[in-house]
């Protein structure tokens, strides 16, 4: 594939994505506008990027503080959030805190408590999500289903961050209706939370759905799906 035909595959892939989940929010009788798309850019070079963004896209989400960072000035980042997706280390916090409008991947009481320090110390609120880990898988990180309204209400009293929903990585399944039940878990815990009205909890943001399962996500009540692959193709991750 040439450079050009791969550029225009990219305007191609996110009109069909958004066309798929439009159709999907529809059928779930919701509105599509209520329904965001990240271009995931793990591994993706700024000139791709910025054509991504050229097509439509306002939100791209990256996994690595460096990666971000070392592409950062070459984005057209102008009317673009940027979030960190990926799992953050605490000794990372400092350089990321500030450069980017949200971090999704919180999954622990010490790392919140990093963000809101780092925070305060640049005067600045940083909007969070929390993490959940619905499948409850030893390999990945985040909150127990259990333990999260207890963990929010902990994380919610830290001064220089703001609480602004759920994200979560589900298990791999082959099955739909496997894959639904924990979007639908994740909705559920979205929903009972919001509903508690908390101070400092804006349940704004339910992120979930990736390349390989979007459409179901939406049907579950995603509100942002974080899509990579779909968009800019198989990536090489070493």
């Amino acid at each position: 594939m040439t450079e050009k035909s791969y550029l225009d595959s990219i305007g191609d892939n996110i009109k069909r994505i958004k066309q798929e989940v439009s159709e999907a929010a529809i059928k779930a009788g919701r509105k599509p506008e209520e329904i965001r798309l990240m271009a995931v850019t793990k591994t993706v070079e700024p000139v791709f990027i910025n054509k991504a963004i050229e097509y439509g896209i306002d939100l791209i989400g990256e996994n690595r503080v460096q990666e971000y960072i070392s592409k950062r000035e070459e984005l057209c980042l102008e009317n673009v959030e940027t979030h960190l997706i990926g799992h953050l280390q605490t000794n990372k916090v400092r350089q990321i805190v500030g450069l980017v409008d949200m971090i999704q991947s919180v999954d622990s009481i010490h790392l919140a408590k990093e963000i809101s320090r780092c925070s305060l110390k640049r005067g600045i609120t940083t909007k969070i999500l929390l993490e959940v880990n619905i499948g409850g898988e030893e390999s990945k990180f985040g909150f127990t289903p259990g333990g999260l309204l207890n963990s929010i209400i902990e994380v919610a009293q830290l001064k220089g961050i703001e609480i602004n929903g759920l994200m979560t990585v589900p298990p791999i399944s082959n099955s739909t209706d496997r894959m639904r039940s924990f979007f639908s878990n994740m909705r559920q815990l979205f929903i009972d939370i919001a509903g508690k009205k908390l101070d400092n909890v804006n349940m704004n943001v339910l992120s979930m759905g990736m390349s390989g399962d979007y459409v179901e996500a939406v049907t579950e009540g995603s509100t942002m799906i974080r899509v990579g692959s779909a968009i800019f193709g198989n990536r090489n991750y070493r």
